[in-house]
């Protein structure tokens, strides 16, 4: 036997009110005195009334619900997710962020992409991390009308003007010298970058930063591009391309965490020894970094920063009022551990 579902007007006649006055406690609508509020949730708690949020959301062009989409994890293997711990970080922020607004929020696969979630443009708006060249989620939900705010610039894109989504500073300009530069003061002279292979802003202005402050230093840029899902064996392969010509680097940058690890194992297997002979930062913690042996130093993106910032951005546009400026707050620190410094005891220091 199939019990019938308890209805709004179920409520309304068990609270003694039009069916009006039940909608409009619920969706926040009109004005409902607070005794009559509560004598229609008790209603609504004793029958097992649930309201259709969802639908009062579409009614009202608003769900509560921003997403979050990070395309770095639909690559990513999940027994990796903690140990690249800037994803759980900016994620667990953004969410605790949401709700300090009275808002949701909804981690999701790109909707451009095969593993779509249909529900995900029915959000608010969206957080959109890492943005590339010709971003086609930025240019859908620009055609869609639907409010985002993007991690880092849109490459390619102007980053103001009319028109032009707002975005959170990542600083990866300055977070590049940063790390070049204690490279450098450590004693480095033929620093070596490796990148990931997307073409988001922070492999692109990462690898401009580097070749302008190569020629600043007068020295020969080395570079190497692998892409970001080989994870440690991208480490490897961009060691084997900066090993097998001319002399080895003293110094490297590696952007990506596990290309850091991976660049480790295999100086350590060419007979190389980290920090003796070969300096090594990181551009994103993690804790296969902090584990290492030497623990790897590496740049602490701050990512519980970018995601509270990101939500305000975004809670601001929803709200068609102007957006807060963080330009005097710089986001980002350098950590510096045992694999780029030579003396006895590891530091940590931030700029």
């Amino acid at each position: 036997m199939t019990t019938r579902r308890p209805t709004i007007r179920d409520v309304a006649a068990r609270a003694g009110v039009s069916v009006t006055t039940v909608s409009h406690t619920f969706s926040g609508n009109g004005s409902v005195a607070p005794t009559t509020q509560q004598r229609v949730r008790a209603a609504a708690h004793d029958l097992g009334y649930r309201p259709d949020v969802i639908a009062q959301g579409l009614r009202r062009n608003r769900l509560g619900v921003i997403a979050l989409v990070a395309r770095q994890l639909d690559a990513l293997r999940p027994d990796l997710f903690f140990d690249v711990d800037y994803f759980a970080r900016f994620a667990g922020a953004a969410a605790v962020a949401s709700l300090a607004e009275g808002l949701g929020l909804m981690l999701v696969s790109d909707p451009t992409g095969p593993r779509a979630a249909g529900a995900a443009l029915a959000s608010d708006g969206f957080i959109v991390a890492e943005p590339v060249v010709d971003d086609p989620l930025a240019a859908m939900l620009t055609r869609a009308g639907i409010p985002f705010v993007t991690i880092g610039e849109i490459p390619g894109r102007p980053a103001d003007g009319p028109g032009v989504a707002p975005h959170v500073d990542i600083e990866s300009g300055r977070l590049t010298t940063l790390a070049l530069d204690h490279l450098w003061d450590a004693g480095a002279r033929r620093i070596a970058l490796v990148t990931g292979t997307d073409r988001n802003e922070w492999n692109l202005r990462t690898t401009a930063v580097y070749r302008r402050w190569a020629r600043r230093r007068r020295m020969t840029p080395s570079l190497a591009h692998v892409p970001e899902e080989l994870d440690d064996e991208g480490g490897r392969r961009a060691a084997a391309l900066l090993l097998e010509d001319g002399p080895a680097p003293d110094g490297v940058y590696a952007l990506t965490g596990n290309h850091a690890t991976g660049f480790v194992s295999a100086l350590a297997e060419s007979g190389l020894r980290v920090p003796e002979d070969v300096l090594v930062v990181a551009g994103s913690d993690g804790e296969s970094l902090r584990s290492a042996r030497p623990p790897i130093s590496s740049i602490d993106l701050q990512p519980e920063e970018l995601a509270r910032r990101a939500v305000e951005i975004l809670v601001a546009r929803l709200e068609d009022r102007p957006a807060p400026d963080h330009s005097d707050r710089p986001v980002g620190r350098l950590v510096v551990r045992g694999s780029s410094t030579r003396a006895a005891t590891p530091s940590a220091q931030a700029p």
